[in-house]
């Protein structure tokens, strides 16, 4: 075939100088938008001295006329008569031609990853492609220039960062930052994977950062094949987790830099050895689930648009994910899982041979990377419901956060400077309530609460009018009044229910069902002790000294974030001198759990 090609590659390069491209194909559907999750590129390395000194000619080429559009071109065979050419036309978010530097690649895509995951978030990025096609180059490359950027105090706040790097070959793990020794990727009850027995270094400056780089490529498996003298024959990752030490509560921030392995076509295998045999099969396999998880998730994005366009939900259809197939795959599930709870962004870095005798490989590469391009529709904002976040503008969120972020009211300007309603729902955990405690008076609690109020409000906003329970509505539980008090006065709320109190000091007006925070004395047990003491009132009492004191019912943690329970046979007696504020909480039907709400 080869010969082929070389015997036929000035006709090939003046086919393609004729070749006048087509109309563009439109999308299937609707474009990510500047705040993707996902966004695809393909870098398209230079043609390397051996294959231009072999005659070979370049097959893959950047539309100068359009944005991520890339057209390749083959050399097709005719029974009779001289080759033809057939071209392909891929679209994706951005072609970088062998002309452009990694530098550009990071400060147009890479960057802002680092930044996300600064705030709290997951931001991951992966290359992937044939074996040569320039992948380690371009992840070594990013590699370098983000541990400047982490080193260089551009970020406002200080963070304690720590890296691990670890191998896979096949479903086995090892941590190239001891000496290739084997770990195991283990998945908890929530359904994160963690790194079992995997090192993690703290880092303080770049030299040592690259340091341990340059030690985790030292022990990485290569060997010899048939495309090139030093091919990966595993997927390396490189784990960044970025720890804000002024919010020990929130989750640390993650960057994920992940260098694929090769895939190998069957006939560049030929001449391997047995055991450089089995390494293409693992690699391949993985890579093949790798694929399968991407098809499944373009399945479950077009079967959830087309049923939001229909004003219901996509119950019913049930996509398979396989995760579990591979390590690769159970690593990377944050990328492709959408029940995460994480707020994660992903740059995929398609690596591409322009070679003619490649372009088989080439065109396979650039045909997944249009998929995963397209597979992640975004439905449109719609018109303004004061009920939904998500169709909010800056000055409809704005205006929002001033009525109901609390007292002292949390600074509409400074929490969302820019952001609409659906950006803000994206913003990370951590980046929240960073911002939210900037405004002077603002508490980590009332922060937290605020934070909890506006997602409960959206999580109701997705629900179907027709899937709503009777009773949840307005009326159905018997709630009078838009505060949801009944006409007993009784409501699922801890707030004050008569309106001639709200002005008056809490101590001034306790009551059972109120809650409030309290500091516990030194010689009361751990339980009591232990994290936040808060108290729900049940009565009063009178101590021997004729003092009135109050008899509650300890509020403890509930084991999903942010909840709590009520625990009515762990009372204490609390003075009034202990107390210290009201607490506001709220009970949600569906988790059986109380919430903070201000």
């Amino acid at each position: 075939m080869d010969q082929f090609l070389l015997n036929n590659a000035s006709r090939f390069t003046q086919l393609v100088k004729d070749f006048k491209p087509g109309p563009l194909k439109s999308l299937a559907m609707p474009d990510l938008g500047s705040d993707a999750d996902i966004l695809i590129m393909a870098r398209l390395r230079p043609m390397s001295d051996d294959e231009k000194e072999s005659g070979m000619v370049p097959a893959v080429f950047v539309r100068d006329a359009a944005t991520g559009v890339v057209d390749l071109h083959e050399l097709r065979k005719t029974v009779r008569g001289t080759p033809g050419l057939s071209s392909s036309c891929f679209q994706i978010d951005r072609v970088f031609s062998p002309n452009d530097s990694t530098e550009n690649i990071y400060k147009e895509y890479v960057q802002p990853l680092v930044s996300w995951a600064w705030s709290g978030g997951v931001s991951t990025v992966f290359a992937y492609g044939q074996t040569g096609s320039g992948k380690t180059f371009t992840i070594s490359g990013l590699e370098c220039l983000v541990a400047e950027t982490l080193m260089s105090g551009v970020f406002e706040e200080s963070h304690n960062i720590f890296m691990s790097i670890i191998e896979l070959a096949g479903n086995s793990a090892f941590d190239l930052l001891n000496a290739r020794k084997p770990i195991s990727l283990l998945e908890d009850s929530f359904g994160s994977t963690h790194l079992a027995g995997a090192s993690e270094y703290h880092v303080t400056d770049t030299a040592t950062l690259l340091k341990h780089i340059n030690t985790a490529t030292s022990f990485r498996r290569t060997a010899s094949t048939q495309k090139n003298d030093a091919s990966s024959r595993s997927h390396a990752i490189c784990k960044i987790r970025l720890e804000n030490p002024a919010m020990p509560q929130a989750d640390d921030g993650l960057l994920y830099l992940i260098d694929l392995a090769g895939s190998e076509a069957a006939r560049d295998v030929t001449n391997h050895s047995a055991e450089r045999m089995k390494e293409a099969r693992e690699i391949n396999k993985s890579l093949s689930t790798l694929k399968d998880c991407i098809r499944g998730r373009a399945s479950l994005d077009i079967t959830t648009v087309a049923a939001k366009e229909r004003g219901g939900t996509a119950a019913g259809r049930n996509n398979y994910l396989p995760f579990r197939q591979s390590a690769l795959t159970k690593l990377l599930k944050h990328v492709f899982d959408p029940a995460t709870e994480r707020s994660c962004r992903t740059v995929v870095v398609a690596c591409v041979n322009p070679s003619l005798a490649d372009v088989g490989a080439s065109k396979n590469t650039l045909r997944y990377a249009e998929m995963l391009k397209v597979e992640v529709p975004k439905t449109g904002s719609g018109s303004y419901d004061p009920i939904k976040p998500s169709t909010w503008s800056n000055d409809q969120l704005r205006e929002w956060i001033a009525k109901n972020s609390g007292a002292p009211p949390i600074s509409a300007e400074v929490l969302a400077p820019t952001e609409t309603g659906k950006q803000l729902l994206r913003l990370p955990t951590p980046e929240f309530f960073s911002r939210s405690l900037k405004t002077p008076g603002v508490s980590f609690e009332q922060a937290t609460a605020f934070q909890s109020k506006f997602w409960r409000l959206h999580i109701d906003s997705q629900c179907s009018a027709a899937t709503t329970p009777t009773s949840s509505k307005k009326g159905g539980n018997g709630f009078a009044s838009d505060d949801g008090v009944d006409q007993w006065g009784n409501s699922d709320s801890s707030r004050e229910t008569r309106p001639e109190m709200t002005d008056v000091l809490f101590k001034e007006r306790i009551r059972p069902g109120m809650v409030v925070s309290w500091e516990p004395p030194n010689d009361a047990p751990s339980y009591v002790r232990s994290g936040r003491a808060l108290a729900l009132v049940l009565a009063q009492e009178k101590d021997c000294e004729g003092r009135l004191d109050y008899r509650c019912a300890l509020v403890c943690p509930g084991v999903m974030p942010g909840a709590f329970e009520v625990n009515l046979w762990r009372q204490w007696v609390v003075a009034i001198d202990q107390m210290e504020a009201e607490v506001l909480l709220e009970y949600d039907a569906a988790t059986r759990y109380y919430y903070e709400t201000i």
